[in-house]
């Protein structure tokens, strides 16, 4: 049973001061300069900041995606001393199973709102009725409306100690977990931490890489092979985010802070030239600088750092749904760290954010994956 008394309600709910500073920001912009022609081999092009900038400034309501926040019951609890903040939507369908999300960075909350239909009430979605999922969606601690950590530490493992507590919290005996990006991350560690009420955990991406040992590349499969071309593509030419705030977090944390075109330029590294929407950049952009949490959202990759580094593989069932303009996941090396690894899908649509580029695909595989597991 629910633990009311450790639950606050929550609404969304920013002054109007706030959206005007941010207005008032965007529009004593001050646009770097850039070499003729560079496109995007040097970053983030002035002209997609631009655009967006004036969008921002001029055509994006925060209001409406405030207002369809605003629609699924938020509440928010405190643990280890950390405030939580998180979507708690109820399937109507009394059998539904218990299913947490978990964004990375620089997403937020936001990542999931087109899958929260179909998953939570299939039936009014033209879906089974038997797949129904309750599903409960915190902003990870230091971002969006978790607001900033106020303690160091808090990595992946001290994150899925939370997501165990707070699964107990909401009277959860039995539940599921799907993780992108930074969630591909801390789901895995939630089944480790907490086995005997884990069913599966499902995830988008399985971080595995090599150890360094020779022994390891001989023989790759095709596909793991392009994974690896993949990754070494990846971190020479988008690495650096990685890196900067894996190392010194705050460096960067001032300028962003105090500039919201510089928050999205960064941000948009990731997020790309048209693979997302542009209110789905701006949406996510908007509460990371109205919650002031670019510093404490760099920090979860410097804790990822320090976390230690398990000595034994999970056990519990895993799944991948690998989507084609995203990082390769590698098989070979996914078995050394994941013991149980019960499916691996990969699709030729979608990319980083398959729950809002290909909202469809990754439901269904959901649902595919946790049947026999709830």
């Amino acid at each position: 049973m629910t633990n009311t008394a450790d639950l606050t309600p929550f609404t969304i709910d920013v002054p109007q001061a706030d959206l005007d500073d941010l207005r008032e920001r965007l529009a004593r912009t001050r646009f770097t300069q850039e070499l003729p022609g560079a496109g995007w081999d040097h970053g983030v092009p002035v002209g997609f900041v631009q655009r967006l900038v004036k969008r921002w400034r001029d055509e994006y309501d925060w209001r409406e995606w405030e207002e369809k926040l605003n629609a699924y019951p938020q509440f928010t609890t405190e643990i280890d001393g950390q405030n939580v903040h998180f979507l708690h939507v109820r399937s109507p369908e009394p059998d539904a199973f218990a299913l947490l999300l978990t964004h990375g960075w620089p997403g937020s909350i936001v990542e999931f709102l087109d899958v929260i239909g179909p998953l939570s009430d299939p039936r009014a979605h033209g879906g089974d009725p038997a797949a129904a999922f309750h599903l409960v969606i915190p902003s990870i601690p230091g971002f969006g409306f978790s607001g900033p950590t106020t303690q160091a530490g808090w990595g992946k493992q001290r994150i899925a100690r939370a997501w165990a507590e707070l699964m107990r919290r909401l009277g959860y005996e039995r539940y599921g977990l799907h993780g992108n990006d930074g969630g591909s991350l801390i789901s895995p560690e939630v089944g480790r931490t907490d086995p005997d009420h884990v069913a599966g955990v499902h995830v988008t991406q399985i971080f595995s890489f090599p150890s360094g040992d020779p022994a390891e590349t001989e023989g790759l499969s095709e596909q793991d092979q392009a994974g690896l071309a993949h990754l070494t593509w990846f971190w020479e030419k988008l690495g650096a985010f990685n890196q900067l705030q894996a190392s010194q977090p705050q460096t960067l944390a001032h300028a962003l802070a105090d500039s919201p075109a510089g928050q999205l330029a960064w941000s948009s590294q990731l997020f790309g030239d048209g693979a997302v929407s542009d209110d789905f950049i701006l949406t996510n952009v908007t509460i990371y600088w109205l919650t002031n949490t670019a510093a404490s959202s760099a920090r979860f990759y410097y804790e990822g750092n320090r976390d230690e580094a398990p000595t034994q593989p999970t056990t519990v069932p895993l799944g991948l749904a690998g989507f084609k303009d995203d990082f390769i996941s590698m098989r070979r090396f996914a078995e050394r760290d994941h013991a149980n690894i019960v499916q691996w899908h990969t699709y030729g649509s979608g990319g980083h954010y398959s729950a809002h580029q290909v909202p469809d695909v990754l439901v269904e595989d959901l649902r595919g994956f946790f049947r026999e597991l709830r």
